[in-house]
């Protein structure tokens, strides 16, 4: 949560200075000027529009007067007066958007004389002496000014209302806009690439929908903000809401498998969020038959994803899901940026920002916010993972280690003998004492008696050799070389230690056998097993026959 407020905090300071900024430029230059004029529709929407052509003589026009120009598109003409109080450079360009497809101003002067024409859109391939901007270039001398501008497109993502600024102001007032449209575009492409590399790696559902959703904004944005006309010349104006179609249907995918929103356990979650994405389909496939829809298509799937994601981060939220907690604040955010952006049409006292830019910086907080939202999801799942290998290697040791001694044990040993060579040998130890140090000083000293021989043996083998116990005061050694003088000596080494520190009863009968010698690892097991009891009657015999004699030398 502090790295989130953290995270927040940052983006209302970069907020704050770019407002900042941009009120230091508007005050130490002029005030742009808005055209107030009136609106004509030439002719509504048809599927013939783009090969529509622009007016031979727009003053000498006979069309209807409307209130505003109609987003589902249309060719429109706009006549406004221009006042001109000294002779400079100005700059016409239009507010509130830029997702135009064609338009072209015409100033006419005082006697209707014709005196400039400019072009551009989105689907014009005239040069764009403004990056990423509709501004065009005129010198005017004092005057009186009739300007008659004419759209031509599909769509309309807000009203373009044309104004009028000298140009010093406009070359230094734009730049805060265009900053942010690379700065918004480059966290879609850097987090794009690697939430795709994330989805293709790790198979998951979650980075790829996500991934998708950054690509259909990377590229509407893109194609709104003139970015792919002016640098690889696609003049496309379906770029501008086909992609977010489909991103938006990425989305509601996202947010269900981010919040694991299952069909039998959230039913309810789950079933309008299909139903949510079947409606979507709809508007697909009906923003292919009208186009000019499919902006209006795009605020309605906005809408709806950003209300399904804030529903249902607040219902997993309850049912306490850490993920839902933590995306509750990023939908929040989005939740309130989106709304204002899918719900404007004009904006009154802003000509350098357009509502692109607002939809921009609504995504791109969101793809910041989630990304946190999915790294602590990384967090967690790596967290539970090594919850997991850590119990696991607790149940493998328990399953194959000895507890008193913490040498593997026979389950070990019958795993382990499996990948001993030919020439490999088995080594099974039985150790004396044991009874005797139970029954005369108890079983913690027959347990020190253990321990004590594990440890010096294992000392006295090394690091070539892997010691077990097998049972309870039998052990076994591996050799896969076969070096069995060698386990032997260590045999007798660690008994003298045992016996130098207090266990002077301790002894040992050995038996061992090369794998060569046995069919199997049973048999390879038995015969070991039959060479240490035979080991263990001839030292007893051995005991014996001193014990006689002993008995023999007292009595003479």
């Amino acid at each position: 949560m502090a790295k989130l407020r953290s995270l927040i905090n940052f983006i209302l300071t970069i907020a704050i200075c770019l407002v900042a900024l941009q009120l230091s430029i508007q005050s130490a230059y002029a005030t742009p000027q808005h055209l107030l004029g009136t609106w004509h529709l030439i002719h509504p929407y048809s599927a013939d529009n783009s090969k529509a052509d622009f007016l031979d003589n727009p003053l000498a026009s006979k069309s209807s007067v409307v209130n505003s120009v109609g987003l589902t598109g249309g060719h429109y003409l706009y006549i406004a007066s221009i006042n001109i109080t000294k002779y400079d450079e100005y700059v016409l360009d239009f507010k509130n958007t830029s997702t135009i497809g064609k338009f072209r101003h015409q100033v006419f002067n005082d006697k209707n004389q014709l005196i400039h024409t400019l072009e551009g859109g989105i689907e014009n391939t005239v040069s764009n002496p403004y990056f990423v901007r509709h501004g065009r270039d005129l010198t005017l001398a004092p005057g009186h000014y009739t300007l008659a501008t004419e759209l031509i497109s599909a769509n309309y993502l807000a009203i373009p209302e044309p104004y009028i600024d000298d140009r010093a102001h406009y070359q230094v007032a734009i730049k805060v806009g265009n900053a942010l449209t690379f700065f918004g575009l480059g966290i879609f492409l850097g987090l794009g690439i690697y939430y795709a590399a994330l989805a293709t790696t790790r198979n998951r559902k979650v980075e790829a929908m996500y991934a998708i959703f950054i690509a259909g904004n990377f590229i509407f944005n893109s194609a709104a903000l003139l970015v792919f006309s002016d640098i690889l010349g696609f003049h496309s104006i379906y770029l501008v809401s086909m992609p977010v179609l489909l991103s938006n249907i990425a989305y509601i995918l996202f947010v269900m498998h981010l919040l694991e929103i299952k069909k039998h356990i959230h039913k309810h979650l789950y079933w309008a969020g299909i139903s949510i994405i079947a409606i979507m389909l709809l508007f697909l496939g009906l923003a292919i038959g009208y186009p000019n829809w499919a902006l209006e298509f795009c605020r309605y799937g906005v809408a709806m994803f950003l209300s399904y994601g804030l529903i249902a981060a607040i219902t997993q939220s309850l049912n306490n899901n850490a993920t839902a907690k933590r995306y509750l604040i990023a939908i929040g955010i989005f939740f309130i940026l989106g709304l204002v952006a899918i719900s404007l049409n004009k904006i009154t006292s802003q000509f350098t920002y357009y509502i692109e830019h607002i939809g921009l910086v609504s995504v791109a907080v969101e793809v910041i916010l989630l990304a946190l939202v999915l790294s602590f999801q990384f967090s967690d799942l790596h967290s539970d993972k090594q919850k997991a290998l850590e119990e696991r290697d607790a149940s493998y040791k328990t399953a194959y280690s000895d507890a008193l001694t913490n040498l593997p044990n026979r389950h070990a040993l019958t795993k382990d003998v499996v990948h001993l060579p030919s020439h490999g040998s088995l080594t099974i130890v039985d150790l004396d004492g044991l009874k005797f140090y139970n029954d005369t000083y108890g079983h913690v000293r027959g347990d020190e008696l253990l321990v004590s021989f594990a440890n010096c043996y294992q000392d006295s083998l090394g690091d070539a050799f892997k010691l077990y116990r097998i049972g309870g005061d039998e052990f076994a050694v591996l050799s896969h070389e076969g070096e069995i003088p060698l386990i032997e000596n260590a045999l007798d080494e660690a008994l003298a230690t045992m016996k130098a520190t207090g266990f002077e009863f301790a002894g040992a009968s050995v038996g061992s056998a090369y794998s060569y010698e046995a069919h199997n690892i049973a048999s390879l097991m038995s015969l070991s097993d039959e060479r240490m009891y035979a080991n263990k009657r001839l030292r007893k015999l051995e005991r014996d026959n001193i014990r006689a004699l002993f008995q023999f030398n007292k009595s003479v």
